[in-house]
């Protein structure tokens, strides 16, 4: 066998063109490009207002089963969809969320695609980028700085400092930060109080960053922001410490959509990156509705399985932004689905078309998910060389027990030419005017009611349970005018339940709803499920560990 390349040499290899030709394959005049470098550049805000005016294409939505150690290739998927259909002639684009630092040193190790499907630059991607997360974490913190510093010189806001709401951030996976007491030193440092950080990713900034349409709606957005309740449990806003100006001033580029390519030459819009277990998990609304203007398809992205990125792509990003997918594809691979049948890491080379067809529920399950959602879905079947044919056959047969068809992908080793049969099916699909999208919830039901309405219909659990904290707390929001406002669910992306061990389909289990916190600017409020962390923890073994500059210079590690 031929020895197999790495991510990254695959990358390093990439004969890139200047990011000037890849925005003018879309009408984006030089003038209007905003250039880091010679590959990679920032969209302008006055060409995104005039391509408003434009028609929609069609927009592509790809998920995946619950993810699993074996690997789905969501990404990868994403940016060989985008790849074929350019090769069979269609002018499309494909918008993907940029990489945070915690999980590429922490388990990923990389999120830009792989083999020779992978948006490039690489390196750049995967760490610093454009500095937009940089960007977010510093409006973030320059928040919480400005509630301290307005405690400390008087209070006139007369904020219950113990119930501020707003917590710091970091784009890093740090355990020991989780709850914090800050302010302690003496009466020069403040009031001391109970703090904690959570991961940029999971920053209201970033979800506002990723829903705002323009630097205007930001603004808004960022000053209705609830950073804490006076003794009287009313709420305090960013806008009443003045914070909102300076908060869009660090914003203003972060908010203009980053313009790559693909390793080849398509365009590749990557802007945002809330994660889908603790946020709503999608492209932003920016990149995706220009794209949407300015591309026939668009193919995008949302994070972890159908349970979590999809319906918070359908229920929270499609409902806001007034988007309407045309189509779905599921991502599976036979070694996931044979980990939810019950094999074990080091036992998925070996052939088991039974445990296949077992975790296959599994796949069955977001199917009949995203269908709810009136949106038509196929199922592509990202290949690895160590699939039998057998166990590929027992896929697409399941899939055709439900009604719909698995096609077999193998854009990771051959590129653009290994998905041109989805490729087609795509645009079948997308041009055949089947799609009736709806959100499962409408906006006027009860703000519990929603929670318990994902719990059934999403989950598959008997209902959601609160203690009366919780309970009472929601009555209050919706007294206070947001219970129209959709719910965003925080929960394990490994499982339906919250557990993370229990793969598979699980029916009739209880979902806890154990805190829900209130983001007013972002325009939704979470519901944290059982013990899900807003601040991961580094791994036993970090990818950082693997991750060094070589002799020559060069990144190692990433993937």
């Amino acid at each position: 066998m031929a020895e197999v390349k790495s991510d990254i040499e695959i990358a390093r290899a990439a004969k890139k063109k200047p990011i000037q030709e890849i925005g003018a394959r879309l009408g984006i005049p030089s003038e209007h490009l905003l250039p880091y470098g010679h590959d990679k550049a920032k969209v302008s805000a006055a060409f995104i207002a005039e391509a408003r005016k434009n028609d929609n294409g069609k927009l592509i939505l790809v998920t995946a089963i619950n993810p699993t150690p074996a690997g789905e290739g969501k990404t990868t998927t994403t940016v060989g969809l985008g790849d074929g259909l350019n090769r069979i002639g269609k002018k499309a684009a494909i918008c993907i969320r940029e990489a945070s630092l915690g999980p590429c040193f922490g388990v990923k190790g990389g999120a830009a695609g792989g083999g020779h499907a992978q948006v490039v630059p690489m390196e750049d991607m995967n760490l610093h980028f454009t500095g937009d997360f940089h960007a977010i974490t510093s409006a973030h913190n320059l928040l919480s700085a400005l509630i301290d510093n307005h405690i400390y010189w008087g209070n006139a806001l007369e904020i219950d400092i113990r119930r501020v709401a707003w917590r710091r951030v970091m784009d890093m996976n740090d355990r020991a930060l989780r709850e914090i007491v800050c302010s302690l030193g003496g009466v020069a440092n403040g009031f001391p109080r109970e703090a904690g950080f959570d991961i940029t990713v999971a920053s209201e900034v970033m979800a506002i960053l990723c829903l705002a349409t323009d630097l205007k709606d930001l603004e808004k957005r960022l000053g209705d922001i609830i950073i804490g309740y006076r003794r009287d449990k009313s709420p305090v806003f960013a806008r009443d410490i003045k914070a909102d100006g300076a908060m869009t001033v660090l914003l203003k580029d972060a908010l203009q959509p980053n313009l790559v390519q693909t390793l080849e030459n398509n365009p590749a819009f990557v802007h945002g990156g809330p994660f889908a277990n603790i946020a709503h998990g999608c492209n932003s609304v920016m990149a995706t509705s220009t794209a949407l203007k300015i591309a026939d398809y668009v193919v995008t992205e949302a994070g972890f399985g159908a349970d979590l990125g999809a319906e918070k792509f359908f229920d929270i990003k499609c409902r806001k932004a007034g988007l309407k997918p045309a189509a779905a594809v599921i991502v599976a691979t036979v070694r996931a689905l044979k980990m939810n049948g019950g094999v074990k890491k080091e036992d998925l080379g070996d052939e088991n078309v039974a445990a296949v067809r077992a975790g296959c529920v599994n796949l069955g399950r977001h199917i009949e998910n995203v269908k709810q959602f009136g949106v038509p879905a196929i199922v592509a079947i990202n290949h690895f060389h160590t699939d039998t044919d057998a166990e590929i056959e027992a896929v697409k047969a399941y899939v055709a027990e439900q009604g719909e068809e698995a096609v077999l992908c193998r854009h990771w080793a051959e590129g653009s030419a290994g998905i041109e049969e989805l490729a087609h099916k795509v645009v079948t699909l997308a041009e055949s005017g089947v799609s009736q999208f709806a959100p499962i919830y409408p906006d006027n039901m009860p703000l519990f009611d929603k929670i318990d309405t994902v719990v059934k219909r999403i989950y598959r659990g008997s209902e959601a349970i609160a203690d009366n904290s919780v309970l009472n707390q929601l009555k209050q929001w919706e007294e206070q005018g947001y219970g129209h406002l959709p719910v965003c669910m925080a929960k394990t992306q490994y499982s339906f339940s919250t557990d993370p061990n229990l793969r598979g389909a699980p029916t009739g289990h209880v979902v806890p709803i154990r805190e829900v916190r209130l983001s007013a600017g972002a325009g939704f409020v979470v519901a944290i499920c059982g013990e899900i962390m807003t601040m991961p923890g580094l791994p036993r073994v970090p990818s950082s560990e693997r991750i060094f500059l070589n002799d020559n210079g060069l990144i190692e590690g990433l993937s």
